[in-house]
């Protein structure tokens, strides 16, 4: 008997010993539900990277369709205030706060085959400070912004005149506003509703919220090809976080941080986006609308002005060359 205690009592100690001497699991705010893109491409990936990084003594948790907290417009401060370790969000929903970093949004602020996190990155001296009281991990874009339309068919800036189209920022209201049409500015998670109900008429948004947010149930026109622009996000873990971290864990937090997981972002966005219009495609009550050169042509000329009104009310000069470097 003495034995079998004894030698129950060493396998404990072992296993105890083998158990992180500090773990720690961080909480990652997510508003959407867990099948979103964000989830494999953002908070799994990180949980992975930080757990081999630190022994497992450093993981990540995902907490899905706003368990800490109902509202994406809420995401920053969730960060902040500590309620979240880790949240993502868009810039656009508290445009206010990102005067700079919407700039990157807005037609032909990143250069054609440069890819948004790169261009995020290459100016992050220049927007840090609107990232206050936080540490920014991932920064990225969506792929292009399309038009997702409810029994309306929009192949010429004509098209938009008097129409109410959600826009999820300032800069994207801008854009709406020059191509004739009235913008709307909500949450993404209100905009299935909106549509169904005839609130709005559409939305200028990426295909990734085709399947992300389901807008293929209540969607049946797409116009693909003008120069819209992109939407920006980011992931950020609040300061007080961070602080909080052991040296080995700030260490694999610091070496997370920057462009390989907004790489993986922005891929997954990527991929979620073409995959949706590829089913849109197939539908046979859908339609979908490639715009012409000319056409495309029409649209660049109307927003045209958008991009350069915008950077200069901002002071974004400096901002703007080096999205584009």
């Amino acid at each position: 008997m003495t034995l079998i205690k004894t030698l129950t009592a060493a396998v404990l100690a072992a296993g105890v010993a083998a158990l992180p001497a500090t773990a720690q699991e961080l909480k990652f705010a997510n508003f959407t539900p867990p099948f979103h893109t964000i989830n494999a491409s953002v908070i799994e990936k990180m949980n992975a990277d930080l757990s081999a990084a630190t022994g497992g003594s450093l993981t990540v948790r995902g907490y899905h369709g706003g368990e800490l907290g109902a509202g994406p417009v809420e995401q920053y401060v969730r960060a902040v205030q500590g309620a979240a370790d880790l949240v993502w969000g868009l810039p656009g929903y508290t445009s206010s706060q990102f005067r700079k970093t919407m700039i990157a949004e807005l037609p032909g602020a990143i250069p054609e085959g440069k890819s948004g996190y790169d261009a995020l990155w290459d100016a992050y001296d220049e927007i840090a400070g609107e990232f206050p009281g936080t540490k920014p991990i991932a920064l990225w874009t969506s792929e292009p912004v399309i038009m997702i339309m409810k029994d309306k068919e929009i192949r010429t800036p004509a098209d938009l005149a008097g129409l109410k189209i959600r826009v999820a920022g300032a800069t994207a209201a801008e854009v709406a506003q020059a191509l004739g049409a009235t913008p709307v500015q909500m949450p993404i998670n209100e905009v299935y509703n909106a549509l169904q109900t005839g609130l709005i008429d559409g939305v200028f948004t990426g295909a990734s919220t085709l399947s992300d947010f389901k807008l293929d149930e209540v969607a049946n026109s797409y116009t693909l090809g003008a120069p819209l622009g992109r939407l920006v996000f980011y992931t950020v873990m609040g300061q007080g976080s961070y602080d909080k971290l052991s040296d080995e864990a700030k260490a694999a937090v610091d070496a997370e941080a920057g462009r390989a997981i907004s790489q993986s972002a922005e891929d997954a966005w990527n991929a979620t986006a073409d995959a949706g219009l590829e089913v849109a495609r197939a539908s046979g009550d859908n339609v979908v609308i490639d715009l012409s050169d000319a056409e495309i042509a029409a649209f660049a000329e109307a927003v045209a002005p958008v991009r350069d009104a915008y950077v200069a009310s901002v002071g974004g000069e400096a901002a703007l060359a080096a999205l584009q470097k």
